[in-house]
């Protein structure tokens, strides 16, 4: 496993690399060929990072053939936009680096667990086809996803929020502004990247309706989307391999992106 900090410079010395700069950890796939490749963002209120949803989520996606990337972005006290930029940041950075690492730049997922999944909806309705003017070539590459795997995500910073992870992002009485930049479902549109959602309904911790709310945008935009709502589990299940309903997702997950060219 190879860790590569995000905003690294020629210049910067390995002695003042600092544990918490945000980075990335390589789970690429051996052999000839390019692959597809998938961006993930573990879950954990915008104050930590849950280990459960990091390694083992890129296990299993090299298991299925899918490079895999380990996103360790800021959490508090850092707030937005720096988790937003440490996403986009990556994105742009993985296409520049897909000729080295054998992926290809045009199937670029991302999937997110919970606080990371509102990351990963905030990349694929906050996202921008590259500053060509920029001085750093890896700027001048867009940030959209073609893919996201939301599960039991953080949508919206609205009534059906999950505290925490606001209060960790926006500080305390954020802005009608501030909340409404961050409602994912709010800035759907058609150039929305397709979605693949799964939560279960008496999840006591991310209500439910985060995912209503961005499936019916998605449907209202005409963007392709499949929703899986599983009838009871605990939050956070990740890959859920000892739940008997929910841990059938990932095969599910899996024939999802097999249509989608993954």
């Amino acid at each position: 496993m190879e860790q590569v900090l995000l905003w690294n410079s020629p210049n910067t010395k390995e002695d003042d690399r600092k544990d918490d700069s945000p980075n990335i950890e390589l789970f690429l796939l051996d052999g000839e060929g390019i692959h597809p490749v998938m961006i993930i963002a573990p879950g954990g209120g915008y104050s930590h990072r849950a280990s459960h949803e990091g390694y083992p989520i890129a296990k299993w996606l090299n298991s299925i053939g899918i490079s895999a990337i380990v996103l360790n972005y800021r959490v508090a006290p850092h707030k937005h936009p720096l988790p937003l930029s440490d996403v986009q940041r990556a994105i742009r950075l993985v296409r520049y680096q897909s000729s080295h690492w054998r992926i290809d730049p045009n199937r670029l997922g991302i999937v997110g667990f919970s606080a990371g999944g509102h990351l990963a909806s905030a990349s694929g309705t906050h996202f921008d086809s590259g500053n060509m003017e920029a001085e750093d070539p890896i700027e001048r590459i867009s940030s959209r996803p073609d893919v996201m795997v939301l599960c039991y995500p953080v949508i919206t910073m609205g009534e059906s929020t999950h505290a925490g992870s606001k209060q960790n992002l926006l500080g305390e009485n954020p802005s009608d502004d501030l909340i409404h930049l961050l409602s994912n479902e709010l800035h759907i549109n058609e150039q929305t990247p397709p979605a693949f959602l799964w939560h279960t309904a008496d999840d006591a911790s991310v209500d439910v309706e985060n995912s209503f709310l961005f499936a019916k945008e998605l449907r209202k935009n005409s963007v392709p989307f499949e929703l899986h709502v599983f009838e009871n589990g605990r939050h956070g299940l990740g890959l859920a391999e000892d739940h008997p309903e929910v841990k059938v997702w990932p095969r599910l997950c899996e024939k999802w992106l097999r249509k989608r060219g993954f």
